[in-house]
């Protein structure tokens, strides 16, 4: 993301008080500014008007990355992280984010009821692999004609892409950023097979930017 609307982004996740911490501004500047993931699935979700369902929001950023592209989705995010929730929150009401709301929820347990657009960005491998199919199910299922859902994920295709990212995100919990270590990296061949039986058209594009990670985003929708 450019620089300048990226630090506008930010600039909602300082801390109001006197010796509030910066971690968060810091984090989401530099995020903004070297993961491609916000303008491809800014891109991605461009021309619908759908409400969108944030699964696995952490921040909140894509409410903020949106508005900044002139997309005006009603924003429902959702993360097992309270604390993340509350920092989300905070962020959107100082950013003046209308039709937008955040909520805590174990998304490894349920899905909440929803129609509309889907988003899920790199949470797949952090949740129990049992449960990842039925979460993308369960996406599906939300889709009404004009919706899509679009999901950020490493693939597990064995390459050394794959060997990176999990290291990245095994770190990531080791650091406390993440509540969850990586469990398993879904297959392409496997996600592909759902869409197909729901009848959806989808495409899948290398989304790694300037980074070594095996990231990529997967758009699907009605035909």
């Amino acid at each position: 993301m450019p620089r300048e609307p990226a630090q506008r982004i930010a600039a909602a996740f300082l801390s109001q008080r006197r010796f509030g911490g910066r971690y968060h501004y810091h984090y989401v500047r530099t995020k903004l500014r070297s993961d491609p993931l916000y303008p491809g699935v800014c891109a991605a979700l461009a021309g619908t008007g759908a409400p969108l369902l944030d699964l696995g929001c952490g921040l909140g950023l894509l409410a903020h990355a949106l508005r900044q592209s002139g997309i005006g989705l009603r924003y429902h995010g959702l993360d097992n992280d309270r604390r993340k929730i509350a920092a989300a929150g905070r962020a959107a009401a100082r950013a003046g984010l209308g039709d937008t709301r955040f909520e805590a929820m174990d998304l490894s347990l349920a899905l909440p009821p929803h129609r509309g657009s889907v988003a899920i960005l790199d949470l797949l491998q952090f949740v129990d692999p049992a449960r990842q199919m039925p979460i993308v199910d369960g996406a599906i299922g939300m889709l009404e004609p004009g919706a899509r859902l679009v999901i950020r994920t490493g693939l597990d295709d064995g390459g050394r892409r794959a060997r990176i990212t999990r290291g990245a995100d095994v770190l990531s919990r080791v650091l406390g950023w993440m509540n969850a270590a990586p469990r398993r990296y879904p297959e392409a061949a496997a996600l592909r097979a759902r869409f197909d039986d729901a009848g959806l058209r989808s495409r899948f594009s290398p989304l790694s930017g300037d980074t070594p990670f095996n990231n990529w985003l997967i758009v699907a929708e009605h035909g």
